[in-house]
């Protein structure tokens, strides 16, 4: 596997692995409503693509997984969602935001998810962050609990066909 920063000329290979992503890996864990309704809650957020904090994994060729990081001030979503904000953290005093990661459904528990936490991780220290945080679904928060993540405050969100879509704020010292 090898790990790289995304380009906006990758978008749509990106949204394709998004969506099977979210389509056969949320579905254990929410109704077939919740899976539809979550894609009005996730997403790619190209800000991250232009700030140079996501990364693509590939294997063979093949992108396989795709997730990053933020200075910015929004915790989750797309392009397309609501409540954005893109205020850009005080570093002595916020945490850094891990976002939109996603792994092909047919190469999970290879270290994917593990790997873009760890660089993701990593810059975010060197740019003097000391703690991030992110919102994970309830198919992710396994992940974060295993790389040392810690839940902060379980929330949901409204998706547009009226279905809550439960999230896990979670946060890590960089440090530890």
């Amino acid at each position: 596997m090898k790990i790289r920063l995304a380009n906006l000329n990758e978008l749509s290979s990106m949204i394709d692995l998004m969506n099977q992503s979210i389509n056969v890996l949320l579905e254990p864990y929410l109704p077939p409503d919740g899976v539809v309704g979550s894609f009005d809650i996730m997403g790619l957020d190209t800000q991250l693509v232009k700030d140079k904090t996501y990364f693509i994994v590939e294997l063979d060729d093949k992108i396989v997984g795709c997730g990053g990081w933020s200075r910015r001030a929004t915790l989750f979503g797309g392009d397309h969602t609501d409540g954005r904000e893109p205020r850009l953290l005080n570093p002595k005093t916020e945490s850094a935001r891990v976002r939109a990661m996603y792994t092909h459904p047919e190469y999970t528990r290879r270290g994917i998810g593990t790997l873009i936490l760890e660089k993701s991780e990593q810059a975010a220290l060197r740019e003097g962050f000391s703690k991030v945080q992110l919102a994970a679904t309830l198919a992710g928060e396994p992940l974060y609990l295993a790389r040392g993540y810690k839940p902060i405050e379980y929330f949901s969100s409204k998706a547009s066909n009226d279905v809550e879509i439960p999230l896990i704020r979670m946060e890590k010292g960089l440090n530890e």
